[in-house]
């Protein structure tokens, strides 16, 4: 679709756009698999703002961005859907770097408003002439941040757009039959076209601006007294709605009026998530993020296997069954994070808290402080907003929150804002925090076991996205285990690395090289001294990591032998370096940042090779 003809559709191009869109976005999904639920959600939406603004100048922030497959179609990349979230293909999320039209990065949830104001703030500080938008779901209204993004927006006076998709969170509405009258009648073309030029003629004189005000007194005081007054417009927005959020030509028109507003505007529209598609609508929650699937039936393509994430759900419930202690905590992520089961079985005690990573922890702390076993099950990649909470609700005081990191490592195709490759680094810089990882699903089992019943003060449990690989054994928790013996290289590495490992060690075994493979269960405790016992039995060592270079176990080991004052070994570090990881297959991308097999076998032989 050319985005310059978007404003010259007739009211019927626009409904005939959105079936297409629809069709398009189906069919994409159904190969390549993706978050399609929320992105059929928004196709009205999505169409009206491109027919009202010129996104290569306006600015349309997304919330999360898992909802933006629509808005890349008709910025021109519609005939790269196929490959989307496939490596060097289309992100499932808004990129810069893809598009001018997509504003600003996106993968988490919450910030839109406080982005987009400021954009707003800098377009005035700059002098210059265009429109902001952001288009958030509720989900994303159960994080803080979007609330004090929304009370600064609404007290600032700047032209700003905010796009509330509310596809079910309960959202208190008026009540009665004069109420809903009302707000019908003060969102009909007719009002909203006499209150343009109303204020436009009252505007011109300094009588006018004073019956302006008198008569915007006396409205507001009947609309506060039968409408009970929502919360958008105590913050100081104008709020417009609820409206269908799927008729698109009534949107187009309130879109309009929203920016000829020239201030803080809410529209508020009401939609169903996965409009459109009849399997989508029945389970939406299922086909938020999907794998490729059967078109006709709905049905995945790929056969749902045995994942750590559904080992940790199993696991906790025997323990659950076990202690009346065990309470159960995440962020909007029951599914995901396999604890579905749970909160059937035991609902008493399950808490999902919404995307509020933050307040798990500390409401954790809270549990943990009274003397309840709080396991927080959280991905890698948001737990990094619960930082300042990790140390201050929960470490300080060292309580026992049992902390599951689910995700850890490279996640796969939602890319760089997913990839959970901080955590070594923010979780050992936390005193106190312990941090085990399991390679295989009954040292999971094991691990969770430890965790709970073991453990006084904060832990981590670490583990990936997906299934165990080759290595199924249990070596234990704490202290490292060496599992191959050799006598020319030592490979240290933890979780599923481990398979990468011998990967290597086997590569190297084809070469005539004998190499030793340290599996580290522990990294926070560290056990230094079987690291070093293998270093300078081999003279040689490789820390393979799947995380970011800087604050790595590999360099934590280099400084324990640099202040232990030991020399004549030579040692390598093989991570994912100083930079952000795209999109594409976990095996994709281990291959591409040099954390494969082969490449750890590559780096071996070439520090063996050393002088």
């Amino acid at each position: 679709m050319d985005p310059d003809r978007m404003n010259t559709l007739t009211d019927l191009q626009a409904k005939l756009l959105c079936d297409k869109l629809r069709e398009q976005i189906i069919d994409s999904v159904s190969k390549t698999g993706g978050h399609l639920a929320s992105s059929l959600g928004v196709v009205e939406a999505t169409v009206a703002v491109h027919r009202v603004f010129d996104l290569e100048t306006d600015r349309l922030v997304f919330d999360v961005g898992h909802q933006c497959y629509a808005h890349k179609i008709l910025t021109q990349r519609d005939g790269q859907m196929d490959t989307l979230r496939r490596l060097g293909g289309l992100s499932g999320f808004p990129k810069p770097r893809e598009h001018r039209a997509d504003a600003f990065i996106a993968g988490h949830a919450s910030n839109a408003v406080s982005v987009a104001l400021g954009m707003a703030r800098a377009r005035t500080l700059s002098g210059e002439d265009y429109s902001v938008l952001a288009m958030l779901g509720d989900g994303a209204m159960t994080g803080g941040l979007a609330y004090e993004g929304l009370s600064d927006a609404g007290q600032s006076g700047e032209q700003l757009v905010i796009i509330l998709n509310d596809n079910g969170m309960s959202i208190t509405k008026n009540v009665g039959g004069v109420a809903n009258h009302l707000a019908q009648q003060r969102l009909k073309p007719q009002y909203l076209q006499f209150k343009k030029v109303y204020r436009r003629v009252t505007e011109l004189t300094a009588a006018g601006r004073g019956l302006y005000r008198f008569t915007h007194r006396a409205k507001q005081a009947v609309k506060d007294a039968v409408l009970h007054c929502s919360m958008f417009e105590d913050m100081g927005f104008t709020y417009l709605g609820p409206v269908d959020g799927h008729d698109v030509n009534y949107l187009t028109r309130l879109l309009r009026y929203a920016k000829e507003l020239r201030c803080p505007v809410l529209l508020h529209i009401k939609t169903i998530k996965g409009r459109g598609y009849g399997p989508a609508e029945r389970e939406p929650d299922r086909f938020h993020g999907v794998g490729p699937f059967d078109k006709e039936t709905g049905a995945p393509l790929n056969r749902v296997r045995e994942s750590f994430s559904s080992v940790f759900g199993d696991t906790l419930c025997k323990l659950a069954r076990e202690r009346d202690d065990v309470a159960a905590v995440t962020a909007a992520m029951p599914d995901g994070t396999g604890l579905v089961e749970f909160s059937r079985e035991f609902p008493s005690r399950f808490f999902d808290v919404g995307i509020a990573e933050g307040h798990a922890v500390t409401m954790a702390a809270g549990m943990a402080k009274q003397r309840i076993v709080p396991v927080a099950a959280i991905y890698s990649t948001f737990l990094q907003r619960a930082y300042d909470m990790l140390i201050h609700d929960v470490a300080i005081q060292g309580l026992h929150v049992v902390l599951c990191v689910d995700r850890a490592g490279l996640s796969g195709e939602d890319g760089e804002t997913h990839h959970g490759v901080f955590d070594v680094a923010y979780l050992s810089s936390v005193p106190g925090m312990k941090i085990f990882c399991p390679a295989s699903f009954e040292e999971l089992r094991v691990t969770l076991r430890y965790a709970v019943e073991k453990v006084r003060g904060p832990v981590a449990v670490r583990y990936p996205k997906g299934g165990e690989g080759g290595f199924t054994a249990v070596c234990g928790v704490v202290a490292s285990s060496v599992v191959r013996p050799g006598t020319d290289v030592a490979i240290a590495a933890y979780g599923t690395m481990i398979n990468e490992a011998l990967e290597a060690a086997r590569l190297l075994e084809e070469q005539g090289k004998s190499a030793q493979v340290v599996k580290l269960n522990s990294i926070a405790p560290l056990d230094v001294d079987t690291i070093v016992a293998c270093a300078q039995k081999t003279g040689t060592l490789v820390v393979a990591e799947e995380c970011v270079d800087a604050g790595c176990v590999g360099r934590r080991i280099a400084a324990e032998f640099t202040l232990r004052g030991i020399s004549g070994v030579k040692l390598a570090l093989v991570n994912l370096g100083d930079r952000f990881v795209q999109h594409g297959t976990v095996a994709e991308l281990r291959q591409l940042c040099g954390v494969d097999g082969a490449s750890i076998a590559r780096r071996a032989l070439e520090v063996m090779e050393r002088g």
